[in-house]
C-alpha cells in the first residue's frame, strides 16, 4: 500500500501530468464557451417551422419508400435518374436509425440530446492522447532519470514496483476520465438548458451514451497502458511517441495505400483505427468494390461489410497485453543502468 501511496504521490508531482490536466481543463472551457456564443434559445416561429421542415423530410422519405414498392411490384417504370436498392427495406422510414426532427432546422441552435454524442468523442479523443502520453512519460521519466533503480533500492521486486506503477496510472486515469466525463456532460446539458434544447433524453438516449462512455474509457486504459508499455520497451518516452507517429505514418497512410494498389481484400480490417472505430461505436461498416467482382447481385451490390465490437475489442486487448507482457518480461530481465 505504501508504494501505490509513493507512486501516486509522483505521478501528481510530474509537471507534465499538471500541463496535461491543465490543457484538458482549458480545451473543455473553450469548447464549451464557443458552444454557449454560438447558440441561442429558439423562439415560437423558429420552432413551428422547423417541426414543419421536419414533417415535410419525413413525407418525402415516405414517399421514395413507396415508389421503390412500386418499381418492384411493375407499377412504376424504370427511372435511370433515381437510383432505388434491392431491398425496399432500406429506404423504409420506420426501419431507419434516426428520422428528420426539428432540431436538424434549427441552425445557430445548440441541442444537448443531438450534440451530446459528437461531443463525447471529442472528450473521449482527448482523453485517450492524454492517457497514452502520460503513461509514457511517467516510466519513460523514471527510467532515464534512474528514478526507477532508487525505487528498487527501497522495494527490491521487479516486477511489484513495475505492476504498482502501472495499476497506479491506470487507477489515476480511470478516475479522472470519470470525473472529466461528468463535468464536460453537465456543462453541456446546463447550455442546452439555458441557450438551446435540451432535446429527447429518454431512457434509450442515455443508454446510448452510456455505452458510448463505457466503451470510451475502456479505450482510454488501454491506450495509457499502450504508451507504459512502449516506453518500457524503450527505456525513454520518445520511443513511445517515436512509435506511434511511425505507426500513423507508415502503417495506417503507407500501408494502407499499398493495400489499395495490390487489391487486397478487406484492407480496412488490418489497420488498427478500424477496430477502434468498431469498438467505439459498437460496430462499423466499411466498403470493398472486390466483394462486388462476381456478385449474382450485379448493379445492386453495394460492397459493405461489417466489423463488429467483439473481434475489434479482441484485437486491441490483443495488441495491449502482447506489448505489456513484452514489456513487464523485459523490464524483468534487462540491466536498468
Amino acid at each position: 500500500m505504501n508504494l501505490v501511496r509513493a507512486e501516486l504521490e509522483r505521478l501528481s508531482a510530474r509537471r507534465f501530468v499538471q500541463l496535461m490536466v491543465v490543457l484538458l481543463v482549458l480545451a473543455f472551457a473553450v469548447t464549451a464557451a464557443t458552444t454557449m456564443a454560438g447558440s441561442h434559445k429558439p423562439t415560437a416561429g423558429e420552432l413551428n417551422s422547423a417541426r414543419a421542415q421536419a414533417a415535410e423530410a419525413r413525407r418525402d422519405l415516405e414517399a421514395t419508400h413507396q415508389e421503390c414498392l412500386n418499381r418492384q411490384n411493375g407499377t412504376l417504370p424504370a427511372d435511370t435518374d433515381k437510383y432505388f436498392p434491392s431491398d425496399c427495406s432500406e429506404v423504409d422510414p420506420i426501419r431507419q436509425e434516426r428520422l428528420p426532427i426539428p432540431a436538424d432546422f434549427l441552425p445557430g441552435v445548440f441541442t444537448f440530446a443531438e450534440q451530446a454524442r459528437p461531443l463525447l468523442y471529442f472528450l473521449i479523443a482527448f482523453l485517450v492522447l492524454f492517457g497514452f502520453l502520460v503513461g509514457a512519460s511517467y516510466i519513460g521519466a523514471d527510467l532515464t532519470s534512474g528514478g526507477v533503480v532508487n525505487l528498487l533500492l527501497w522495494r527490491p521486486r521487479r516486477m511489484t514496483v513495475l505492476a504498482a506503477k502501472l495499476g497506479t496510472l491506470l487507477g489515476t486515469v480511470l478516475v479522472l476520465a470519470l470525473l472529466a466525463s461528468v463535468a464536460y456532460l453537465a456543462t453541456f446539458w446546463v447550455i442546452g438548458q439555458t441557450a438551446g434544447l435540451p432535446g429527447r433524453l429518454d431512457g434509450e438516449f442515455w443508454r446510448s451514451l452510456g455505452a458510448v462512455h463505457g466503451r470510451g474509457l475502456v479505450l482510454v486504459l488501454l491506450s495509457s497502458a499502450l504508451g507504459f508499455a512502449i516506453a518500457t520497451l524503450g527505456r525513454h518516452t520518445s520511443a513511445a511517441l517515436g512509435a506511434l507517429a511511425a505507426y500513423a505514418v507508415v502503417w495506417e497512410l503507407g500501408g494502407r495505400l499499398v493495400l489499395e494498389i495490390v487489391d487486397a481484400p478487406k484492407s480496412d480490417l488490418f489497420m488498427v483505427s478500424s477496430h477502434i472505430g468498431a469498438w467505439l461505436n459498437g460496430g462499423a461498416r466499411f466498403y470493398d468494390e472486390q466483394l462486388c467482382r462476381g456478385s449474382i447481385d450485379g448493379p445492386y451490390c453495394e460492397g459493405f461489410y461489417t466489423v463488429t465490437w467483439a473481434p475489434a475489442l479482441l484485437v486491441l486487448l490483443a495488441i495491449t497485453g502482447g506489448l505489456t507482457a513484452a514489456a513487464f518480461a523485459m523490464f524483468r530481465r534487462r540491466d536498468l543502468i
